[in-house]
């Protein structure tokens, strides 16, 4: 508050109009100019990547190797965007306070990440699901189709519903009871009905396995004991199998878990690093401005 008098009269006082701390036009200013330079930094950096792909003379880089520069270049873009958005937006606010640069600088960053998440999970995301959704809406409709004109060809072919209904159950039919007489591919298809049961185990699983014992025994035209020897080797075959695939599954969900967390941490590097480059541009504007 100033006290201030005009010629002969009497003083007045006037109060100071507080200044804003926090400018969005110039925070908007600086999310414009650090996705712009996001994006052109990116599409500069897809350019270089693919004139490095020439798989004629065999020097395409690894995988790995690919991956790692990629990263890298995206943190090194995001650093230089950022801090020319925090630069930018403490530079147009007007700013001279340290500590109102860095505000800018920060709301800068927090703003660019929101958007980048938004569109990364709505747009994208919408588009996606749009499209998968527009591919199951035309499969059910074509399915609603085909059973709509199924009955309506058979007529016209000849060939009523009853006649296909027994048709199909020939494909169905239960193979002969004596495993003497059934053919090799009537005993492939029993075994592979049996399977389900010997691998519930109990009860069902052991008149299962007697039923495939059986079945062996009448198709190779071996002994019975025999038979059981190979529906044992079988069995072992099988459960190493498993397990093999079930430790793989675990070595591979480790790996996957151990890259995932990796990749998080250097994310949030990443993210850090991108708030204080914006935290340090802007605070260099600030400090060009008090010169």
């Amino acid at each position: 508050m100033a006290t201030q008098v005009a010629g002969g009269a009497m003083p007045y006082e006037t109060v100071a109009q507080p200044t804003r701390r926090v400018s969005w036009g110039a925070i908007f200013a600086g999310v414009v100019i650090a996705v712009a330079v996001q994006l052109l930094l990116g599409i500069l950096g897809t350019g270089i990547g693919l004139s490095m792909v020439d798989p004629t003379d065999g020097t395409t880089p690894g995988a790995t190797g690919f991956g790692i520069g990629a990263g890298l270049y995206w943190l090194v873009t995001t650093v230089v965007a950022l801090g020319a958005g925090g630069y930018a937006a403490a530079r147009v606010s007007g700013v001279t306070e340290k500590f109102d640069a860095l505000l800018h600088g920060l709301v800068v960053w927090g703003v660019t990440l929101i958007l980048t998440l938004y569109l990364l999970t709505s747009a994208v995301g919408g588009i996606i699901g749009g499209a998968f959704r527009t591919v199951g809406t035309v499969a059910t409709a074509a399915g609603a189709t085909v059973g709509a004109a199924a009955p309506q060809v058979a007529q016209a072919s000849g060939v009523s519903a009853t006649d296909v209904r027994q048709e199909a159950a020939k494909y169905l039919s239960d193979a002969p009871s004596d495993p003497a007489q059934m053919t090799p591919e009537q005993a492939q298809a029993e075994i592979a009905r049996e399977l389900p049961a010997l691998a519930r185990g109990g009860a069902d699983g052991q008149r299962a396995e007697s039923r495939i014992v059986d079945i062996v025994a009448a198709q190779r035209k071996i002994s019975r004991p025999e038979a059981q020897a190979q529906v044992d080797r079988a069995k072992a075959e099988f459960v190493q199998t498993k397990n093999d695939t079930v430790e793989g599954a675990k070595k591979a969900t480790d790996a996957v878990a151990g890259a995932a967390a990796s990749t998080s941490f250097i994310l949030v590097l990443a993210l850090l690093a991108g708030a204080g480059a914006a935290a340090f541009g802007a605070m260099t504007a600030a400090r060009r401005r008090l010169r």
